[in-house]
């Protein structure tokens, strides 16, 4: 069963402006005393639509410099570094009593016409059974129906591919048109399953160990958004690993639609130590 409510999910995307250039925004309800990055990266996306207009998000870069926890307020001061017709940017700063829990660097950019001809390629999706053929598993932080290729288990302790890939849709309702809310929904979903995916090639450790034998934390995270999609409608989300040394992992992904259309790309670093005694 979810640890969360996508309704709840959907309610931390409703920013209030306190003041001018200041904003606030709910987190998520759970039996957990950190803020999930998920959110702060939904958050940072339902930002760059708020502060500028006839835009979306082209690409976020953030970093997470100290845990932030859920029963505290949340303010996010955006600055508005640059608007221009087509592209405009945004630097948004999140802070829990003046000390700052999370940095972002929006690129925003207006719909243009269709490509033309010629001028467009993508590489093709991974090879991956229809989602009916993945395996049905709960990730827990993602509240909507995802499926795993092959079933591949980030709690096991046995040495793996560095490779993870699943299926996930939004099947009990029809979201609503705003891409903003199906681009801050994809983003959420990307920050759960790369430290699991970093530590599959390690025999005896997994991500079931994170809180016990390793100490886990997400520190930069940067996507890329190419193409329009729905998150009501199947994507594929495939990820690898290609580094584990210094205590930093590094994972990168892709999401693709139904129709193998390549939809947007991330990468994420995160920290990964031995807890003394664990």
């Amino acid at each position: 069963m979810a640890l969360i409510a996508l309704d709840d999910l959907l309610g931390c995307l409703e920013m209030r402006e306190l003041r001018p250039g200041v904003w606030t925004g709910p987190s998520l309800e759970m039996d957990y005393p950190r803020v999930f990055g998920g959110q702060l990266l939904a958050q940072a996306v339902a930002l760059g639509a708020a502060t500028t207009e006839g835009k979306t998000v082209k690409s976020l870069s953030c970093l997470f410099p100290r845990e932030a926890r859920r029963t505290e307020p949340l303010e996010f001061e955006v600055e508005e570094t640059q608007t221009g017709r087509t592209f405009a940017v945004r630097r948004i700063r999140a802070s829990q009593q003046h000390k700052t829990v999370f940095v972002a660097l929006l690129s925003m950019h207006a719909p243009e016409p269709g490509t033309p001809p010629g001028l467009e390629h993508q590489d093709p999706a991974p090879e991956a059974p229809e989602p009916g053929e993945a395996v049905e598993v709960d990730l827990n932080m993602i509240p909507w129906a995802t499926r795993v290729v092959d079933g591949a288990d980030l709690r096991a302790k046995q040495r793996g591919p560095a490779d993870f890939a699943f299926w996930t849709r939004v099947s009990d309702r029809r979201l609503p048109d705003d891409f903003t809310v199906h681009q801050a929904l994809l983003a959420h979903a990307t920050d759960l399953t790369v430290v699991g995916t970093v530590l599959r090639p390690v025999e005896g450790i997994s991500q079931a160990d994170a809180g016990h034998r390793l100490h886990t934390a997400v520190t930069s995270h940067t996507m890329w958004f190419h193409r329009p999609f729905r998150v009501d409608e199947w994507c594929l989300v495939a990820q690898h690993s290609p580094s584990l040394a210094g205590g930093r992992g590094f994972g990168q992904g892709h999401a693709f639609d139904a129709g193998g259309a390549l939809v947007a790309s991330f990468g994420q670093e995160c920290m990964i130590r031995p807890i003394a005694g664990g």
